[in-house]
């Protein structure tokens, strides 16, 4: 993948975090952790990332992540919150960031490579990352592993600045109405087509 194929990244969360975020950004795990929030986390892999260390750089909850495609395993988890979720777009300018980090898959995996952008795009599978479907029953090693990188990670370190903030999709009309009620000032769409 190159510089220019990224427009826009994304994050997955609740509507109800959307004013804190509005007034702090979207914050690593460690910061978030030290305000009131909801969490879409799985606790399973949150205890993966809690000692995964990048080599040298911190750990993954010194991070805040994004997706280069929201439409991925994660938001698939939580189809059955689409009424109270929602995914931020971020500016791709957040990848000029210091510090920031690509992960070509899920940053949990064992088998993720970690890289600074401009070397870390390279390694981004923009098929496979973009695929609509990461489902391969004829092959089960690699479906495994399309899953993953279907996750692949914008690491950036600490927080992502409000001013990286472009709006928001949502997945009906109910979270429509919940988001526009937080009265932000932030656009928001219906795109289905993300959702699950």
């Amino acid at each position: 993948m190159t510089r220019d194929e990224v427009t826009e990244l994304h994050f997955i969360a609740p509507i109800a975090n959307v004013p804190p975020i509005i007034k702090h950004g979207i914050l690593c795990h460690k910061r978030a952790g030290q305000i009131e929030h909801h969490s879409v986390a799985m606790s399973e892999i949150q205890e993966r990332r809690t000692n995964k260390r990048i080599p040298g750089a911190g750990t993954l909850h010194d991070y805040a992540n994004l997706y280069f495609d929201a439409h991925n395993p994660m938001l698939s988890k939580l189809r059955a919150q689409n009424d109270d979720i929602c995914v931020l777009q971020v500016d791709a300018k957040v990848l000029d960031s210091p510090g920031v980090i690509i992960a070509d898959r899920n940053a949990a995996s064992d088998w993720v490579r970690f890289s600074r952008v401009g070397d870390g795009l390279k390694t981004i599978d923009r098929d496979r990352v973009f695929a609509r479907y990461w489902t391969h029953p004829q092959d089960v090693y690699d479906e495994m592993s399309h899953k993953s990188e279907k996750c692949a990670e914008v690491l950036v370190p600490d927080c992502v600045m409000l001013g990286f903030l472009l709006g928001a999709y949502v997945a009906n009309e109910v979270a429509l109405q919940k988001f526009q009620q937080l009265n932000i000032g932030l656009p928001v769409l219906i795109r289905r087509d993300i959702f699950f």
